[in-house]
């Protein structure tokens, strides 16, 4: 199941992007860089609690089990996807080895409770930060480099990971997967259905969420958005911006190893090909989909990564040529990613408006 260019280059006048991935006015003179003062406007958290309130009738509402069980892959979609926009989105960062962090989150949590009886709850926790401890080590000379040059890093991490996977069968099971995983329990009630886990892939999507905004509005926030913006100016007014690139890079790891733990105690399963190259390029693609640098555009993205799909089965072998057709046309269209349109639309029409 799939959870399931050329560097990035930014003007120095450019003025700092917002939460919400819209140039913000300039706090100071212009030629001048400065995250002191640098705005922050607020993502609406109102919103998103009364979004998160509406997704808790799901299991009251829907049909049946398999619509849970979807509800449930869109939630870990969403974290993945909004880590990685977190990472490449607001800090202009290419990474293409983010579904390797989630399979790692997942195997090790999954490890330690086949083969060591670890609780879920440990291994979760466990999980996140074998994931954040891995990309520290890669990060640190990954890091330093840039564009395409960290996007080959990456994947060649992925790759890594994926033959590990695949090669050690006495702890991963290998190709056939690792079996046995225990589910979330707590005084001997066992979350193992999709109905009864949707509590908890909800609460830590949403705790991801929430830290994400807080995260967009702090001083750390506004220093990962100025080296985004430009780094050498960041560098110019104190910002370490390779140490800042490399606290998002392990933050981001840490938030897919969660996605990762959350995924093999709910299937119960893991299976290499999930956290393939294939994975992370789709993970990719569904930032830009949903709109790159903007708070919003990763829910547009793990709809679509979990909903598409399931609408194009009954095309069989025409099936991913449709969804690939589908995004490219998308981007082409909108190149800002669909969480983009509304504000797209406004702009024509004001101009149209003018005399």
């Amino acid at each position: 199941m799939a959870v399931t260019p050329p560097p990035i280059a930014f003007p120095a006048s450019r003025p700092l992007p917002t939460e919400t991935g819209n140039p913000a006015e300039p706090a100071v003179a212009p030629g001048r860089l400065s995250i002191a003062t640098a705005p922050a406007r607020p993502t609406g958290q109102w919103q998103l609690l009364l979004l998160w309130l509406l997704l808790l009738t799901i299991p009251f509402v829907a049909p049946n089990a398999y619509v849970v069980s979807l509800a449930n892959v869109a939630l870990i979609n969403l974290v993945l996807i909004a880590s990685l926009n977190l990472f490449m989105g607001f800090g202009g960062q290419i990474s293409l080895g983010h579904a390797g962090f989630f399979g790692l989150g997942a195997y090790a949590s999954g490890i330690l409770n086949v083969k060591l009886g670890l609780s879920a709850w440990i291994g979760l926790p466990i999980g996140a930060l074998v994931a954040s401890s891995s990309a520290l080590i890669i990060g640190i000379p990954a890091l330093r480099l840039r564009g395409l040059y960290l996007s080959m890093a990456t994947l060649g991490w992925n790759s890594i990971l994926v033959v590990l996977f695949n090669r050690l069968v006495a702890l991963t099971g290998g190709p056939n997967g690792l079996l046995g995983v225990q589910p979330f329990s707590f005084a001997g009630f066992r979350f193992d259905s999709q109905l009864l886990a949707f509590p908890l892939v909800w609460l830590a999507s949403l705790v991801v969420m929430l830290a994400i905004r807080n995260l967009l509005r702090s001083r750390t926030g506004r220093a990962l958005r100025a080296v985004a913006t430009n780094e050498l100016g960041a560098d110019a007014v104190g910002i370490n911006s390779f140490h800042t690139k490399l606290l998002f890079f392990v933050l981001t790891a840490g938030m897919a190893g969660v996605a990762g733990g959350l995924y093999v105690h709910i299937n119960q399963y893991a299976s290499p090909e999930t956290f393939d190259i294939s994975s992370s390029i789709l993970l990719v693609v569904m930032v830009a989909l949903g709109g790159s640098g903007t708070y919003w555009g990763p829910v547009i993205g793990a709809l679509i990564l979990t909903f598409v799909p399931q609408l194009l089965l009954g095309y069989e072998d025409a099936e991913l040529m449709l969804f690939g057709l589908g995004m490219l046309i998308v981007l082409i269209v909108f190149p800002g990613g669909l969480a983009r349109v509304p504000e797209a639309l406004m702009r024509h029409f004001a101009k149209s408006k003018r005399p």
